[in-house]
C-alpha cells in the first residue's frame, strides 16, 4: 500500500506566493503541523517534467515527524513565472529566489532536499547559502565541483553522451514537438513517467531527446494515476515548456558564474549533514556517478541506494524513498536538539 500522499486541492495544503521583483513570482506550497514545528523542511524539485507536487509521498512523512514543509514550483513551472529569457534561469539567480522564498517562511537554518535539476539546484544553494542549510540531500544528483574552465552544451554531450537530450532541450525542438502534437503535453507527461506505445516504445531517449514518431502514440502511465497527470496538464497549460527547456541553456552562463569558486574546489567540503540517495535503474544519472562522493563533505555523507528505482525514485519507490529521507532528518534533528 502506497504512504499517504498529497492530492490538488489538498486541504492540508495552504499555497503561497512570493514576489522577486516586478517580472518574477514564486509559488509554494506550506504545509505545518500541528503546534510548533521543530525545522522546516524545504524540498526543490525541478526534473523535467515534475512540479512540486513530485514530492507527494514526502510530504505527508515529514509533517507527521513534526516538520513544516515548503515545496515550491521552480521558475517556469507551475504556478510560478516563466520568464522567456533564458538568462533569468541561471543557478546563481534562482538560488537567491529560493532564498527570498526561505526567508519569507522562516529565519532559522533549514533542511533542503532535491530530485533531478532540483537536486542540482541543492547543491549550489547550499555554496551559495550556506548559512540558510541546516542539512542537505539530493536524490539521483551527485555534487559537482565548480570547474575552472567553460564547457559548451555541444562538448558537455561528446563527453557524456547519455547527456544528448539536453541538446534538443536547449535547442527548442523539444517544446516544439509536444506543443505541435495533438494532446501532446499529455503524451509527453505520461510518456515521462513510464507509458508507452502499443508496441512498447518509448517516448524519450537520453542520448537523442523526445522521440518524435512516438509521441503521439503513448498511453497511460504505469506509475502516475491520470487524475495527477490532468493536473500536471492544467499546470503546463500556464507556461508551456519553454521555461522548463530554459533549464538546459545556460549551462555556459552557470559555469562563469562559478569560475570565481573553482580555484577553491579542489578542497571544498560542505560543513552541513548531508545524504545522497541514488536510484539503481537510472538510465542518465547511472548510480555509480554517487561513488568518491565523500571526498566532498567534513562529515560522513549518508549514501543510500533504492536498486530497484529508476530515475522518478520519490514517485517509484515511495516507501524506500521515505525511509532514507525520514533517517536521515531524524539524525538531523537528534543532532541538533
Amino acid at each position: 500500500m502506497a504512504p499517504d500522499s498529497l492530492v490538488p486541492n489538498d486541504p492540508r495544503v495552504e499555497h503561497k506566493f512570493t514576489k522577486i521583483n516586478d517580472e518574477i513570482t514564486y509559488h509554494y506550497m506550506l504545509v505545518k503541523p500541528k503546534g510548533t514545528p521543530k525545522q522546516p523542511s524545504y524540498s526543490s524539485t525541478a526534473g523535467e517534467p515534475d512540479l512540486g507536487m513530485g514530492w507527494r509521498f514526502q510530504v505527508p512523512m515529514l509533517l507527521s515527524m513534526g516538520l513544516q514543509v515548503v515545496v515550491p514550483d521552480m521558475l517556469g513551472y507551475g504556478q510560478t513565472s516563466a520568464p522567456e529569457s533564458h538568462e533569468e534561469y541561471t543557478m546563481k539567480k534562482m538560488t537567491a529566489h529560493i532564498a527570498q522564498v526561505i526567508k519569507d517562511v522562516t529565519d532559522q537554518p533549514i533542511i533542503l532536499g532535491g530530485h533531478d535539476w532540483g537536486g542540482f539546484f541543492i547543491w549550489r544553494m547550499t555554496v551559495y547559502y550556506p548559512e540558510m542549510i541546516r542539512a542537505v540531500f539530493s536524490l539521483c544528483v551527485p555534487y559537482l565541483p565548480a570547474m575552472p574552465t567553460v564547457e559548451t552544451l555541444e562538448d558537455f554531450a561528446a563527453r557524456q553522451p547519455n547527456f544528448g537530450y539536453q541538446k534538443q532541450l536547449a535547442s527548442g525542438e523539444a517544446e516544439k514537438l509536444i506543443h505541435e502534437t495533438p494532446d501532446g503535453i499529455r503524451h509527453f507527461l505520461n510518456g515521462m513517467y513510464g507509458g508507452r506505445t502499443p508496441d512498447g516504445q518509448l517516448v524519450f531517449n537520453p542520448e537523442v531527446g523526445v522521440l518524435k514518431d512516438n509521441l503521439p502514440a503513448i498511453g497511460p502511465s504505469p506509475m502516475v494515476a491520470q487524475e495527477m497527470v490532468d493536473f500536471y496538464v492544467q499546470e503546463y497549460a500556464r507556461h508551456g515548456f519553454h521555461g522548463p527547456c530554459n533549464w538546459y541553456r545556460v549551462r555556459e552562463l552557470n559555469m562563469a558564474d562559478e569560475l570565481p569558486l573553482a580555484a577553491a574546489a579542489p578542497t571544498f567540503k560542505f560543513k552541513q549533514p548531508a545524504m545522497l540517495v541514488m536510484a539503481g535503474r537510472d538510465s542518465v544519472l547511472l548510480p555509480e556517478y554517487g561513488r568518491g562522493q565523500e571526498r566532498f563533505f567534513e562529515k560522513p555523507l549518508k549514501s543510500e541506494l533504492v536498486g530497484e528505482a529508476g530515475h522518478w525514485v520519490a514517485l517509484q519507490c515511495p516507501e524506500a524513498t521515505n525511509k532514507h529521507i525520514g533517517d536521515f532528518v531524524t539524525s538531523v534533528l537528534a543532532e541538533t536538539e
